[in-house]
């Protein structure tokens, strides 16, 4: 009866979130992609045009990263092993920890399963400490802009902090960061400030070298000082002249930057770089990095492959045509009326619509068109703030952008 009981609690909660039209779990099974400039996706045996993915560079595809991936896997086999403290560290690991130090200015780096598992294992370890008897948590106050990514906010959950410890501003607000570290002098030893670089619904970019300026007025009433940790996932590889993201935009350079090889760099894995003390300290302490498998050895590979690409004149193009790419999607949407829930110089190009009735109603109508989007709504973006969240990629050619306006205003005349 009890099994029974909770069986029929989880339909329920499935049958109101179908009644939301907030669904998730129904993601179109993609069969393969076309063999053009401009992969589409194969769904049913037919094409469609991808604007829903975090390629933003193109580079999954390319024929440099699949050799790359394809020798490693000879190299070193299909799949790490073990973690790495117990079955030893590939080269192919290290080498791409190196060069991804290297492409960040930093002194190291460490390679994550995931840019999840590693804000999870790293806000842990900076916030609390691993041991129970580790001098590193104690008196810390962590604060946290209003919209940081879920794993930002799951890896403060698992600090399990009181709620004295913990803050949040209002989103981009430096005023009310400021406000917080007034009301905050003297109460704590060390503070840590979490944030995203880009805001990956919005494709909003955080203006790091203003919140350094506000961080270091109010540095010195801090006995361990005040530490900036910014989560760049979105930002590494799709923004700044050369994609190193918002430290590159704003030329400011966070204490702890968290990266992932799986948007721009069109391979797979998360990562964390800083300088040599701090990466040691999580070589010792990073839950997800000691007792998790890294990625496998020919992603690996891959990764090395994109990011060594990415500092060449290939990648300075590749970067070239994603801004037109925006800049273009941009002017054709503008034209056919629709609102942009921000203004965003990303990739990330948010269509607001404000209901998820909508927009299930505009997803499913670019589908029919031959084109692919995501309807993002609550719980994952605000009440009312209901989006198709577009994803410019420097693939797409110009014919792509205009059949994706052309099809908007279709929808839209048949409203």
């Amino acid at each position: 009866m009890s099994k029974k009981h909770f069986v029929d609690v989880l339909h329920k909660e499935l049958a109101r979130i179908g009644q939301a039209k907030t669904s998730k779990r129904f993601e179109k099974v993609i069969e393969g992609f076309t063999k053009s400039h401009s992969p589409q996706a194969l769904i049913g045996g037919k094409p469609y045009r991808v604007f829903n993915s975090n390629d933003y560079l193109g580079l999954r595809f390319h024929p440099r990263l699949k050799t790359a991936e394809q020798a490693a896997s000879e190299e070193f086999g299909t799949g790490p092993g073990a973690v790495r403290f117990i079955s030893g560290t590939l080269k192919v690991h290290r080498d791409l920890e190196k060069a991804i130090a290297s492409f960040h200015g930093r002194d190291d780096a460490i390679v994550f399963s995931s840019a999840f598992a590693a804000n999870v294992s790293v806000l842990f370890c900076f916030i609390k400490g691993q041991a129970a008897d580790s001098a590193v948590g104690g008196n810390t106050l962590v604060i946290s802009d209003a919209l940081n990514h879920r794993s930002i906010i799951d890896g403060i959950r698992v600090a399990n902090l009181p709620k004295e410890q913990r803050a949040i501003f209002n989103h981009l607000d430096l005023n009310d960061l400021d406000r917080i570290l007034t009301e905050k002098r003297g109460a704590f030893q060390r503070v840590i400030i979490v944030t995203d670089g880009i805001f990956s619904m919005l494709g909003e970019a955080q203006d790091l070298k203003k919140m350094r300026q506000v961080m270091d007025a109010h540095e010195e009433h801090f006995a361990d000082g005040i530490w900036l940790y910014v989560d760049d996932a979105h930002g590494i590889g799709a923004f700044g002249k050369q994609g190193r993201g918002v430290e590159e935009a704003f030329h400011t350079k966070a204490d702890i930057l968290i990266g992932t090889l799986g948007k721009a760099f069109g391979a797979d894995g998360g990562y964390v770089v800083a300088d040599q003390v701090i990466i040691d300290y999580l070589r010792e302490s990073a839950a997800t990095y000691i007792y998790s498998n890294s990625i496998s050895p020919g992603t690996a590979g891959a990764a090395l492959a994109s990011v060594e690409l990415m500092q060449t004149s290939e990648g300075d193009k590749l970067l070239k045509r994603l801004t037109q790419n925006r800049e273009h999607f941009q002017k054709e949407m503008q034209k056919t009326g629709c609102v942009f829930a921000a203004h965003s110089t990303h990739p990330i190009q948010p269509i607001l619509l404000g209901d998820p009735g909508k927009t299930a109603a505009f997803k499913e109508g670019l589908f029919e068109g031959g084109i692919l989007v995501t309807n993002i709504n609550y719980p994952v973006v605000s009440k009312g703030r209901d989006e198709i969240r577009v994803q410019i990629s420097a693939s797409h050619t110009e014919e792509d952008l205009s059949v994706f306006a052309d099809q908007w205003k279709a929808i839209v005349s048949r409203k």
